[in-house]
């Protein structure tokens, strides 16, 4: 115990005797202090009364103490460290100055409630509690300003996970921190150690938990402030205000005490991608009301409006045909946008970047923060738009295509694109042709990647073209000789030749010629002469029975090479043989006649000797 409480506490006591009243009459008799009988009044002499009495009489004088009782008592002295409190008893208590830190504004003189936790320690010294006293009654209190929506007071002890703790009538209340205030909160140190007005907001009876919120109060205030800022709105009206928030979509104002959105399309004429570019946090701008709602208490405001219109400022001497410089502020798959003045934006659509066909996507000829320059195709001054083309500034080479390009000339050309169906090459910026898979290779291919890759430059011939439509046809195989006049020539049907079985599938196999030629043949075809089928790697004669120009086919078949041979010596037979029966028929029917003609002479004779 400190010097100053013991001096209090000592002085309380020496003064108690004082002010019993049997003291004073004792103190007030008319005997001269020199004659005082100091041993009989120390003694209960006769001239004050029994020391019994004089004690009764003393306590009459003190209150009613009893352990464990809530008791109020006036504050009598503070300092950093301490709080004396006197309740009327022998000394006076001293409670540790962090019980009162909820309570910033207390002051020697002010009545506070104390829990009596024992009436004298082993020093006779008071033991009393402000905070015990507060938290015996703290739930009846919280429940009671959280049914009456009262503002209570609370003490910021300490920051915890998701908000702060906060000291409520000795209960440890929970302060998310979504609720500390209406803006976003950036440090929440500095609320630490704080008293604030709160709104009790939720409790839990079961499990004791209460939840506070200063954002409550402070919306409730704004509320008021909106709703009587909205009531003096007018569209047009100029205000000034505070950058409070930036957002990707706008801007968040406040007009003293209510916000108002810019939203990102109304910061500036030019196009921008971020609120950042145009304004920063806490920065005083101007700003003009565009609208509002008073049943949302919504207001719409805007930056750009304050400045004129870029396009009121374009050049009238600006026409169509003119050329512009600017720098691409977006892109597109169908085109990209470019500013040519601070505010004013043109088109340049996908199909007038360039005189090339195949550009499909604006992405693919220009990127964001391009400088280009363009030729202006058309221009609305009254609907604020403006058509660009930049392949205008080149010549349209379709215009001569003819000349440069005549049918069965022979190019170079680099390949640009490989499909299904066939190859688009590039004759030069602009020109460009397709090469079908038919038009490849005088063999069959299954896809034209087998001969080509992408940036392969070949030899072309130009086949056929269409101005208006700007499409070449283009062919490879053409500059060869096509293989299949030779093979005519080389195999036509009839001839056999020798051929090695390479392949056997379902219906068909493959025949690989001499001269490395792939042939056909059914697999009925391969069967020998002594009936076996003939097996892969197998080298026999086979006969070409046909060639197919059309499908670069040539089929063979083993067993035309035995069976005709076969059928021809069978029919050599049967002609031998038919000649030999003539032979004999017509012998036959010589003699024949003969004999007849002898008898026939007989008859006559004998008829006329008759």
């Amino acid at each position: 115990m400190s010097e100053e409480i013991k001096n209090v506490t000592e002085q309380a006591q020496n003064e108690a005797p004082v002010q019993n009243e049997t003291k004073k009459a004792v103190l007030n008799a008319s005997v001269a202090p020199e004659d005082f009988d100091w041993d009989a009044f120390e003694n209960d002499g006769a001239e004050s009364g029994s020391k019994e009495e004089q004690m009764a009489l003393y306590e009459q004088t003190l209150s009613k103490i009893t352990e464990n009782e809530v008791v109020e008592g006036v504050v009598t002295s503070i300092n950093k460290r301490e709080v004396v409190v006197n309740i009327g008893a022998k000394s006076e208590g001293v409670i540790s100055a962090p019980e009162f830190r909820y309570n910033p504004d207390l002051k020697v003189g002010d009545k506070v409630e104390v829990l009596v936790e024992s009436a004298e320690d082993r020093k006779g010294q008071l033991i009393i509690s402000h905070k015990k006293a507060r938290q015996l009654k703290s739930w009846d209190m919280v429940t009671a300003a959280y049914e009456s929506g009262e503002i209570v007071k609370g003490y910021v002890k300490t920051r915890t996970k998701g908000g702060m703790i906060v000291d409520v009538f000795g209960i440890e209340a929970f302060l998310p921190g979504s609720q500390i205030d209406i803006k976003p909160i950036r440090d929440y140190d500095v609320f630490v150690d704080t008293t604030m007005d709160f709104k009790i907001v939720k409790i839990n009876q079961e499990f004791r938990n209460v939840v506070v919120s200063h954002k409550a109060l402070l919306e409730a205030e704004q509320e008021l402030k909106r709703s009587e800022l909205i009531s003096k709105l007018e569209k047009g009206q100029v205000l000034e205000g505070v950058v409070k928030n930036i957002t990707n979509y706008g801007v968040f104002v406040d007009l003293g005490g209510v916000d108002g959105l810019i939203h990102i399309t109304d910061l500036s004429w030019g196009r921008i991608s971020h609120p950042e570019e145009v304004v920063a946090l806490d920065q005083k701008i101007n700003v003009v009301v565009l609208d509002f709602n008073e049943q949302q208490k919504r207001i719409a405001l805007g930056l750009k409006q304050l400045t004129p219109h870029p396009w009121e400022a374009l050049s009238p001497d600006l026409k169509v045909g003119d050329t512009v410089k600017g720098k691409v502020v977006a892109v597109a798959d169908y085109g990209a946008f470019v500013e040519v003045e601070p505010g004013v934006e043109g088109l340049v659509h996908v199909s007038e970047m360039s005189w090339s066909p195949r550009l499909h996507s604006a992405q693919e000829f220009l990127k964001m923060g391009d400088e280009v320059e363009a030729v202006i195709l058309t221009l609305d001054r009254e609907a604020r738009k403006m058509s660009l083309g930049i392949k205008q500034l080149t010549s349209n080479p379709w215009e001569s295509i003819r000349e440069k390009y005549p049918v069965g000339s022979q190019h170079k050309a680099t390949v640009r694109n490989i499909t299904n169906f066939g190859v688009f090459a590039e004759l030069e910026d602009g020109v460009e042709g397709l090469i079908h898979i038919s038009d490849l290779s005088w063999n069959k291919i299954k896809h034209p990647a087998e001969m080509v890759q992408s940036g392969d430059v070949i030899d072309v011939v130009i086949l056929d073209f269409d101005e208006n439509s700007h499409k070449l046809s283009l062919g490879h195989k053409q500059l060869t000789p096509n293989p299949w006049d030779e093979l005519e020539a080389k195999y036509p049907v009839g001839t056999v030749v020798d051929g090695t079985v390479s392949a056997i599938g379902d219906k068909n196999a493959t025949i690989t010629l001499a001269d490395g030629t792939e042939a056909t043949a059914f697999n009925r075809e391969l069967q020998k002469e002594d009936g076996k089928q003939a097996l892969v790697g197998e080298t026999l004669p086979f006969k070409v029975v046909d060639l197919r120009r059309s499908t670069r086919t040539v089929r063979v078949s083993h067993v035309r090479t035995y069976q005709e041979a076969k059928a021809a010596r069978e029919n050599a037979e049967a002609e031998t043989a038919k000649k030999a029966i003539k032979k004999v028929q017509t012998s036959v029917e010589k003699t024949t006649l003969g004999d007849i003609s002898a008898l026939a002479a007989l008859k006559e004779q004998l008829e006329k000797g008759e």
